[in-house]
């Protein structure tokens, strides 16, 4: 796992270069930290809400990264939440979606559609995925597309949805991306939008 460092807050922070957080969970009374900005921020792009490492000044505790805050204004991370679950109870944590690879139907003319970015999924904490990655190379034709429920997680996990046929990426013909862009596909709360993929061997590199 991912290991992150804090230290005990007992005073108002002034420092620009950490946030405050608590850590909470059963069994443990709420402690008040404060975090590295840099470094938090580095953690949760890499894992999501997935478990990591914390250290806080030697004793060590597995915990999700469960909630954060931005601030309205920069969008930057200004405070978190990292709760320690039962490790022997599901949690269920949101996890990023990563397209890789190249759709064939994209060099026909077509439009690669993205509907979701992320995807709800229920495990135990040490086999929750820090990600999710799909391969858009199967994508072969006009308005293929991959659904939820073409997705395989690691034995233990499982995907939280009332509806597996919703399509996650898809392929649109040229005269059909107005209309997709326009209109949702049903269920999709935000517009789609349109995507670049990346090459396995070009998926960014962690920091």
């Amino acid at each position: 796992m991912i290991n992150l460092t804090a230290k005990i807050r007992k005073e108002r922070n002034t420092d620009s270069g950490t946030i405050p957080a608590v850590l909470y969970g059963p069994g443990i009374e709420n402690i008040s930290l404060e975090i590295n900005k840099k470094e938090i921020e580095k953690v949760f792009k890499e894992v999501g809400e997935t478990l990591v490492d914390l250290d806080i000044d030697g004793k060590k505790y597995s915990v999700l990264i469960h909630d954060t805050q931005l601030d309205p204004i920069t969008l930057e991370l200004i405070h978190v939440d990292l709760y320690q679950p039962n490790l022997k109870e599901k949690v269920e944590a949101d996890v990023h979606l990563e397209l890789v690879g190249e759709a064939p139907a994209v060099k026909l003319g077509g439009t690669l559609i993205t509907n979701i970015k992320e995807l709800t999924v229920k495990a135990l904490p040490k086999d929750l995925p820090s990600k999710i990655t799909i391969d858009v190379s199967q994508l072969n034709e006009m308005n293929s597309s991959i659904s939820i429920k073409d997705i395989k997680l690691p034995e233990g996990a499982n995907i939280v949805t009332d509806n597996p046929e919703e399509i996650i990426v898809q392929i649109v013909a040229p005269e059909d991306v107005d209309k997709e862009l326009a209109e949702p596909i049903e269920g999709i709360n935000k517009e789609p939008e349109k995507v670049e993929t990346k090459k396995k061997e070009e998926v960014e590199d962690k920091e």
